[in-house]
């Protein structure tokens, strides 16, 4: 059986996922592994005989995809960080890995370690797999006196100090995060919704009817009301006596007309204490002159464009209330930019809904289809960055890699959303995918070639 699969390394590959995987979903007292298994699976079966390993392509072929993946679907939430306290942020993460790096420094000499074992464990305790990878890279770049044995010796050691620190990074964190949540008496619901912006929340979009009785609210539109108030809210449509209408900026409403509006609960409170009460008359069910359709984005004109560019009302007729994007339902703005494989949820004339649907592409196939063209073409883009040197004092020339040029690349075309014609980001579906089948083969070649 080793003979086996040594001569034949894809099977090795999927016997290794094949054991790995489900062996991360089994949990011990609501904790596993996940993903990371699949490393540890990879090192016993790789202990087994010296020649049983991967071909170092796997890996790098994983590290790549996993980190241009990641980077994608973070661009723009990680610029548009920068907006709120990003900054700051990010200079705490910085002295908390200096910190990390203090106490990996004085392991290392106070245990006496291998430097290769130390940079294994610090990128281990910080559960920073495409860190490992770096540690590989450069030792294989920067240590060209090493051969042979000896080099497979020092790959090696990273991963084993990587190995025996990950566990306790993982378990370490949660316990951690345990313990501050009731330090600081943590509110998520309230996070949440500071944060609603970045699309980081999930709380429920409700549809309520609300009835127009203060008179004052007539003096002014709804796009007047809107600003004014900062509501977070979509208006739909507004029954006036037998007559439904759908809701635009320049729309005045007038006392006892019904209007609908979209929106969280606090929010709709919001609203309906200005305007006046809630209503039992529900007019979003009514369909007989206005309809209302789940709609796929898959037309690739439409990625990477905000809501408010393509001018719907004035061009359609149609209403956009809300936006799912994988798990997560978004209430749409102006500034909102569609991304392909988002659902869509579109309030129209019922004659208008297959234009409407031919405009957002409505393809569940088409979704299917990856854009082999800017997907290559970043990925090229971001390995060339990650191959170009940069001079450093003292004659030390440092270069981002395999998984800074990539990762890098990603989080700015992940932030441009697309360029002319060409999209650069993917499907959710599609990124999830990649970045799994990424990161399997990231863990299962480290895995096996250090086991």
């Amino acid at each position: 059986m080793i003979q086996l699969l040594i001569d034949n390394p894809l099977l090795l590959l999927f016997v290794v996922a094949a054991i790995g995987y489900p062996l991360g979903r089994i949990k011990i007292r609501g904790i596993n592994l996940g993903v990371a298994a699949v490393l540890f699976t990879g090192l016993a079966i790789g202990a087994l005989h010296p020649d049983l390993k991967l071909p170092e392509i796997i890996y790098l072929l994983g590290l790549v995809l996993f980190v241009y993946t990641v980077g994608l679907s973070s661009g723009p939430g990680f610029f548009a960080s920068f907006r709120r306290k990003g900054l700051r942020d990010n200079l705490f993460v910085v002295e908390m890995l200096m910190f990390a790096a203090a106490l990996a420094f004085a392991a290392h000499r106070l245990l006496h370690l291998k430097v290769t074992l130390t940079a294994g464990m610090f990128a281990g305790s910080l559960t920073n797999t495409p860190a490992l990878a770096g540690i590989l890279e450069y030792i294989k770049s920067y240590v060209p006196a090493a051969g042979g044995a000896s080099l497979d010796q020092m790959l090696a050691e990273p991963v084993v100090g990587y190995s025996i620190t990950y566990p306790v990074g993982v378990v370490g964190m949660i316990l951690t995060i345990a313990l501050m949540q009731r330090i600081w008496k943590t509110d998520y619901a309230a996070e949440a919704h500071a944060l609603h912006d970045l699309g980081v929340t999930n709380e429920p979009i409700l549809n309520r009817t609300v009835r127009v009785t203060h008179p004052q609210v007539t003096c002014e539109t709804i796009g007047e009301m809107v600003g004014t108030h900062q509501w977070d809210v979509i208006f739909g449509r507004v029954k006036r006596g037998d007559q439904l209408m759908l809701v635009h900026g320049q729309t005045c409403l007038q006392v006892d007309d019904l209007v609908s509006v979209v929106g969280t609960q606090p929010n709709l409170d919001r609203v309906m204490a200005h305007l006046g009460e809630p209503s039992d008359i529900r007019i979003e069910l009514d369909r007989s002159e206005f309809d209302y359709r789940r709609i796929f984005v898959s037309n690739p004109d439409i990625a990477g464009r905000r809501l408010r560019d393509l001018n719907l009302q004035h061009q359609l007729g149609a209403i956009v209330t809300r936006v799912r994007r994988g798990d997560i339902e978004l209430l749409p703005r102006g500034e909102t930019v569609l991304e392909l494989g988002d659902r869509v949820r579109v309030l129209t004339h019922r004659e208008r809904m297959d234009a409407v649907s031919g405009f957002f592409g409505d393809s569940y196939r088409a979704l299917s289809e990856i854009d082999i063209l800017t997907f290559s073409l970043g990925l090229a883009l971001g390995l060339l960055l990650g191959i170009v040197p940069v001079p450093l004092p003292g004659g030390i020339v440092f270069r981002l890699g395999f998984a800074g040029g990539p990762l890098i690349m990603a989080l700015i075309l992940g932030a441009l959303g697309r360029t002319g014609p060409m999209v650069w980001s993917l499907p959710y579906s599609a990124n999830l995918t990649l970045r799994q089948s990424g990161l399997v083969l990231l863990l299962a070649g480290i895995g096996t070639r250090s086991g």
